[in-house]
C-alpha cells in the first residue's frame, strides 16, 4: 500500500507515513509515496515535547503554532496557566499542535503576574479533582508555584492541597521552586516518586542540599524549566558534579521568556550541550522522557506512534547561548530546524501575533523585533519570481487580422 509521506535519507532511518502514525521505519524503505521528502543526512527525531509552557489564556500565555513550525516542538505542555475556574478557555482553543495540560491547583490560573495561592480558598481540591475527572484525556497533571511571591504566608499548604488532588486523581504534580519562603528542602521532602520539580537549576532557588538527592533517589523528576529566571548555568554544573542529571528539558516559554533569555526549545537544548551533556541525551530529555513522565502519546519513531516528527540540521560551530542572568556559555553545536510534521502533515509558517502591552521588553528587545517586522515586509512585499520564473496561463489567441 502507498504510504502517504516518506521521510528518507535521514538520520538515523527512514520513516514512512500513513494516516497520521508511522507506518514503517528503515534503511533505504521503498519510495512508495504520494510525497517523498529526501533529507540528504539530517537528523529525524520524534516531534519535541516541552513540558513546560504557558499557551493558555492570561498574562503569561502565547500561542504556540507560530513557533512550533520552526523549533519542531509539536507537543506543548500547558503549565498552570489555567486552573478549574479558567481551564475551558483553553480547553476549547484550536491549534494545530497537541496541547496537554497540567491544571494550576489555583482555581484562578495565572490570569496575573503572581500571587494565585496567596487566598487558600482559590486552592480548591474538590473543584480541581471534578475538572481533572471530566478531562482526563487532556489534563496529565497538577502545578502549583511554589515561592514567595505566589504563597504569601501559606507556607506550604497550596502543595499539599496539590498533592491530596494528585492523589484523589492518580496524576503527578509538577512544582516550581522559586525564592524562598518556603524552603526549598521542605518543599522538595513532600515530593512523591513520578513527582516533577521544574527549575531544577534555579540561581533563585539554588537546589543543591540532601533534600535535592533525596528526592532524585525516591523517583522525583527533574526538568530544567528555563523561563525568564528559572535557568542558571552555575546550578547545572553544581549538580552534574554531584551526579545530579535532569530528568527533562523544557522552556516554561511564555510572553516574558520568548524574546529572551529561552526564546525556544531547540536554543534551551543547546545551552544543555553547552553544560557537557551528549546529544542522545539531550533528545532523550525533550521527547521519549517528557512522554514517560505525563503518559503523551509520541516521543519516540516506533512504528505505530503519532507521526509527530522533527528534521534538524546538527550545525557544528561555536554558539554562544545565556542563561537566565545573563552567564554567557559557549555551545559546540546548535540544532536548526528544517521541517515539523504534526500528525503526519508539515506545519505551515504562521506570523506571530504583537506583543501584549504589558510585557516588559529591553530597548535591544524592542528594535530587534521592529528590524524583523520589516524584514517580513519586504519579504512578502516584493513580487515572488520575475517573468522568467512564470507560465504564460491563459496564452491570448493569435489571429491573423
Amino acid at each position: 500500500m502507498t504510504w502517504d509521506l516518506l521521510l528518507t535519507g535521514g538520520d538515523p532511518v527512514d520513516v514512512a507515513v500513513r494516516d497520521g502514525v508511522i507506518a514503517a521505519t528503515g534503511s533505504s524503505l521503498p519510495r512508495d509515496a504520494h510525497t517523498v521528502v529526501d533529507l540528504d543526512g539530517h537528523l529525524v527525531t520524534p516531534g519535541l515535547i516541552d513540558l513546560h509552557t504557558h499557551v493558555g489564556p492570561g498574562y503569561w500565555g502565547i500561542e504556540p503554532d507560530p513557533i512550533a513550525w520552526y523549533t519542531g516542538v509539536t507537543t506543548w505542555v500547558d503549565a498552570g496557566t489555567t486552573g478549574a475556574y479558567t481551564f475551558d478557555a483553553l480547553r476549547t482553543k484550536r491549534t494545530d499542535v497537541r496541547v496537554a495540560v497540567l491544571l494550576n491547583i489555583a482555581a484562578t490560573g495565572l490570569a496575573g503576574r503572581t500571587g494565585e495561592c496567596r487566598d487558600l480558598a482559590n486552592c480548591d481540591v474538590p473543584r480541581a479533582v471534578d475538572t481533572i475527572q471530566r478531562h482526563r484525556d487532556t489534563i496529565r497533571g497538577i502545578k502549583v508555584r511554589m515561592d514567595r511571591e505566589t504563597v504569601g504566608d501559606n507556607g506550604l499548604e497550596p502543595l499539599r492541597r496539590a498533592l491530596e488532588a494528585g492523589e484523589r486523581t492518580g496524576v503527578p504534580v509538577m512544582v516550581h521552586i522559586g525564592v524562598p519562603p518556603p524552603p526549598v528542602d521542605e518543599v522538595l521532602d513532600l515530593l512523591r516518586p513520578g513527582d516533577i520539580v521544574t527549575h531544577c537549576a534555579s540561581g533563585l532557588a539554588s537546589p543543591l542540599g540532601p533534600a535535592l538527592r533525596a528526592a532524585v533517589d525516591r523517583g522525583v523528576l527533574l526538568d530544567i524549566g528555563h523561563g525568564s529566571g528559572g535557568f542558571a548555568f552555575d546550578i547545572l554544573e553544581r549538580q552534574l558534579d554531584l551526579g545530579i542529571r535532569p530528568t527533562t528539558i523544557s522552556t516554561d516559554l511564555h510572553a516574558r521568556s520568548l524574546h529572551g533569555p529561552a526564546f525556544d526549545l531547540p536554543t534551551t537544548m543547546a545551552k544543555l550541550l553547552a553544560c557537557g551533556l551528549p546529544l542522545a541525551e539531550v533528545v532523550e530529555a525533550v521527547t521519549i522522557r517528557p512522554a514517560r513522565a505525563l503518559g503523551l502519546p509520541g516521543g519516540t519513531l516506533d512504528v505505530g506512534a503519532p507521526a509527530d516528527l522533527a528534521v534538524f540540521e546538527v550545525r557544528h560551530e561555536d554558539f554562544e547561548v545565556t542563561d537566565a542572568h545573563l552567564r554567557t556559555k559557549r555551545s559546540p553545536m546548535r540544532l536548526i530546524n528544517l521541517m515539523t510534521y504534526a500528525r503526519g502533515r508539515a506545519l505551515p509558517p504562521r506570523l506571530p501575533p504583537p506583543v501584549p502591552g504589558w510585557i516588559p521588553l529591553t530597548d535591544a528587545q524592542r528594535a530587534a523585533l521592529a528590524r524583523r517586522d520589516r524584514d517580513v515586509r519586504a519579504l512578502f512585499g516584493t513580487p515572488l519570481v520575475g517573468a522568467d520564473g512564470l507560465d504564460d496561463q491563459f496564452p491570448r489567441e493569435h489571429r491573423r487580422p
